[in-house]
């Protein structure tokens, strides 16, 4: 099967090549505007209830330093590897109560 760097239209061959017709179906392609394209045979998804809210949503990390007391410390580090993620979920916890507190008054 061949592969189509769509930037140039650079053929690499990969299992015979692609036809001159192909190529110039891809060229046609790539060059029509976007509302040119035929969205009539795609279904519109009207059932939303099996999607999840924010399935690939990864926050921003930030780099900190932080003074913790050693016993504090110590406690997270029982824990084995993955403390540092241990301590943002407990303060992403008190974070998200303090919200809805402050939210239901």
């Amino acid at each position: 099967m061949s592969k189509v760097n769509k930037t140039s239209l650079r053929c690499v061959e990969s299992d015979g090549g692609i036809t001159e017709e192909q190529l110039e179906e891809l060229k046609a392609l790539e060059t029509m505007p976007d509302e040119d394209i035929d969205l009539s045979d795609i279904p519109e998804i009207t059932d939303w209830s099996g999607t999840v809210i924010g399935k690939f949503y990864r926050p921003v990390k930030e780099t900190v330093t932080l003074r913790l007391d050693a016993d504090v410390l110590h406690w997270l580090k029982q824990g084995g590897k993955g403390y540092q993620t241990r301590l943002n979920s407990i303060l992403r916890r008190e974070m998200t109560a303090s919200i809805k507190k402050r939210k239901a008054a």
